[in-house]
């Protein structure tokens, strides 16, 4: 579905629900991965964005109620943040505390016996999502609202794919003929929904999503969004917590970010 038959009510606001909007970009965007081929060692496939709906729509329904100026973008769920809560990089502990958003998370049909997935059960925590989130939570004297104010999160590909020894194979991870249709599909979404929320800077976490940002800003035109990349959260990448907050705030307020949360 074209995001412009979403701006078609633009002039009646009052009719126009922002997050049933989103919404309906996701199910396009979801519908259309789910028919994809992603190679022969895909064993599991999560859609936290189906079977984590019911707590999903209700962080949007709280928080996705007017335009944005920053979105951070990831790139995919991680299984013990997003594949739990259905919210990018949705630390269990930030969910319920920080965030105070409570649902119901089904059970995937075919998951990974050592990757379950019980929703805000999960005594597992997600590095990454807690390192992301706490310098939210910093940055906004520990009110959501004042973080969602302008700004927003969201992954550029909603799905995680395993092997058959659960290890999470990101797009990224592809062979390039798997890749292409997956980007076509995910860069045209990114797309609409920078368009949809009036996004004026794209905060890539990590690489991977600066190129993509890069190629969607590129491609279709939107040269009134700047891209910015932060080092990825993931103790993989950067090291420790101290140094990827500290690198991390330099990039932010180096391009008038910080400023946002004051």
């Amino acid at each position: 579905m074209s995001v412009s038959k979403y701006f078609s009510q633009r002039n009646k606001p009052e009719t126009d629900d922002l997050a049933d909007c989103f919404i309906n970009l996701e199910n396009d965007l979801v519908s259309q991965l789910n028919n994809l081929n992603y190679g022969p060692n895909i064993v599991y496939i999560y859609s936290p964005l189906e079977y984590a709906f019911n707590l999903h729509k209700i962080f949007l329904k709280k928080f996705l109620n007017a335009n944005k100026k920053v979105l951070f973008l990831g790139m995919n769920p991680g299984p013990w943040g997003m594949c739990q809560t259905g919210i990018p990089f949705g630390e269990v502990n930030i969910v319920r505390s920080y965030l105070r958003v409570v649902g119901e998370v089904l059970t995937p049909t075919n998951y990974h016996p050592q990757r379950p997935v019980t929703g805000l059960d999960c005594h597992r925590s997600e590095v990454s999502g807690k390192r992301l989130w706490d310098l939210f939570i910093e940055l906004s004297d520990g009110d959501p609202y004042r973080f969602f104010k302008d700004c927003f999160i969201h992954n550029y590909f909603p799905l995680a794919l395993m092997n058959e020894n659960a290890k999470n194979i990101t797009p990224s991870d592809l062979k390039s003929e798997y890749q292409k249709k997956l980007q076509e599909i995910c860069d045209k979404s990114l797309s609409d929904v920078v368009t949809l929320l009036h996004i004026d800077t794209i905060v890539a976490i990590g690489k991977y999503t600066e190129k993509r940002s890069n190629e969607v800003v590129k491609n279709f035109k939107l040269n009134n969004i700047k891209v910015v990349r932060i080092p990825h959260p993931s103790p993989r990448s950067v090291g420790t917590a101290e140094k990827w907050k500290n690198e991390t705030l330099v990039l932010l307020k180096s391009n008038n970010i910080l400023q946002l949360f004051k």
